[in-house]
């Protein structure tokens, strides 16, 4: 098999990922992804989709990420392994796509208007 990638985005997160067969191997930004995301809970949001396809021990990934939090870019995160997996198998999509994982979430922050304090937040009315 040769290296597959794909793009996964989320807010102002953006994740380039290569998968290759091989051990389970997680490597973000040249970093360990233990060491990367030292949350257990966004370690399981990225190890999601593999999990639900039972591959996690067989591919070696490498990712680049950029941008945004950490919420974002482990979520943008899951999107990119997913359509990876996709690629690879076709079988998977349904799979996938029933649990949520193949869905951009497409909600990004609202830009503040001028002569506001925030996006919608108005400054206080005063009538005298």
């Amino acid at each position: 098999m040769e290296v597959i990638n794909a793009i996964g985005r989320r807010k102002s997160s953006v994740a380039r990922v290569y998968v290759s067969e091989g051990t389970g191997k997680i490597t973000i930004n040249k970093k360990e992804l233990e060491t990367y995301f030292p949350s257990a809970i966004l370690q399981y949001v990225v190890k999601q989709p593999l999990n639900l396809l039972d591959v996690a021990e067989k591919y070696d990934i490498k990712v680049n990420l950029d941008g945004g939090g950490f919420t974002g870019q482990s979520q943008a995160l899951r999107l990119a392994i997913a359509r990876a997996l996709v690629k690879i198998n076709e079988e998977d999509k349904k799979q996938l796509k029933d649990a949520g994982f193949l869905t951009r979430d497409s909600r990004e922050v609202e830009r503040k208007k001028p002569g506001q304090p925030k996006a919608r937040r108005r400054f206080q009315f005063s009538k005298r």
